[in-house]
């Protein structure tokens, strides 16, 4: 069944490139989600990618508590140069054209300076740089996110929520993964850290940790496996593989399949939804730039992602079931409650 409230396929009037705006919810308010520049095999593979991180959108604002619903922005790009200025007004034209049922941020391929760009066409752009009056750079409050989560499931999975000595594997070290990283060695964890791109390798080195490739971060005998890089890593393939703990991490859409989740639980494997994990992010942005409230209560809300995953490991527990099926309940009685209003 098509879940999705609108979606948006025009032809950009400057650049070209196909904009794809996925609208799935505005049922607990204006919907928000990132902007995403990549290539892709075919335009429609990039809508394929809208219509599922728009509905991880919903999930994530709604567990996360947020008076928001979850769409997504997917430009599809050639292989070979383009026109960036024109692709970014164009979405700004498109967002602009919702009438506020929308706003949207940095994600896969974008950054503040972009959203600087999205703004000169609409005002329903967040993470705008700080010197602009934004919010600046999402990674560093995302970042702060994942610890907050890891803290919580060090204390569900091993009785404390210290991370001194824990061995956690890092796979992807961009701007949220390498932070991450920096946190958890501050806190003196033990690290393997793994990225596709040689040139991470000052991360691991400035940090004394060991790099490997991703592969073997992924089947590292640590207690916990943070993916941090795109998603799809686990997989029925890869879950045997693994010899960790628990998994909590940012990166989106970390399983194939549902269905993974199963099998991550019945091999002990207690894995935190990505959407839950990663939202320290929109929720400063949101609270700051759409929302109105001080730098003091959106940091609260990244912190309140610890209590978050307490309460879900709590719940699945006593329920039997997987953390995603906990998450997804959560998320439904906030929609349907709504709706209802």
């Amino acid at each position: 069944m098509f879940e999705h409230e609108q979606v948006v396929i025009r032809t950009g009037a400057r650049s070209g490139r196909p904009v794809i705006i996925a609208l799935h919810s505005t049922a607990l308010g204006p919907a928000l989600g990132g902007c995403r520049l990549a290539v892709y095999p075919h335009w429609t593979d990039g809508l394929t990618d809208a219509l599922r991180l728009s509905a991880a959108m919903t999930g994530k604002c709604a567990v996360a508590g947020l008076p928001n619903g979850g769409g997504k922005t997917v430009v599809p790009l050639p292989a070979g140069p383009f026109d960036r200025r024109a692709v970014l007004l164009d979405v700004g034209d498109a967002i602009e054209d919702l009438g506020g049922r929308y706003g949207t941020g940095p994600d896969v391929g974008t950054g503040t300076d972009d959203m600087l760009v999205i703004g000169e066409r609409t005002r329903h752009v967040a993470c705008r740089p700080t010197s602009a009056g934004g919010s600046g750079d999402s990674s560093t409050q995302t970042a702060a996110g994942v610890v907050a989560a890891l803290h919580a499931l060090c204390a569900a999975v091993f009785g404390s929520p210290d991370l001194a000595g824990r061995r956690f594997a890092v796979v992807g070290l961009g701007r949220v993964g390498a932070d991450v990283a920096r946190r958890l060695a501050a806190a003196g964890a033990t690290l393997v850290l793994s990225d596709v791109d040689p040139a991470r390798r000052h991360v691991a080195d400035a940090l004394g940790a060991a790099l490997v490739a991703p592969g073997d971060a992924l089947a590292a005998d640590v207690d916990v496996l943070v993916p941090a890089a795109l998603g799809g890593v686990l997989t029925p393939g890869s879950v045997p593989l693994l010899r960790c703990r628990a998994i909590a991490g940012p990166a989106n859409n970390q399983l194939d399949a549902d269905a993974t989740a199963d099998l991550l639980h019945a091999r002990g494997i207690v894995w935190v939804p990505d959407h839950v994990v990663s939202a320290g992010g929109v929720a400063y942005a949101a609270a700051v730039e759409l929302h109105g409230e001080t730098p003091a209560q959106a940091t609260a809300r990244v912190e309140g992602i610890g209590g978050t995953v307490r309460s879900l490991l709590d719940a699945s527990a006593r329920a039997g079931v997987t953390p995603l099926a906990a998450a997804h309940d959560l998320a439904a009685q906030r929609l349907r409650s709504a709706r209802a209003a």
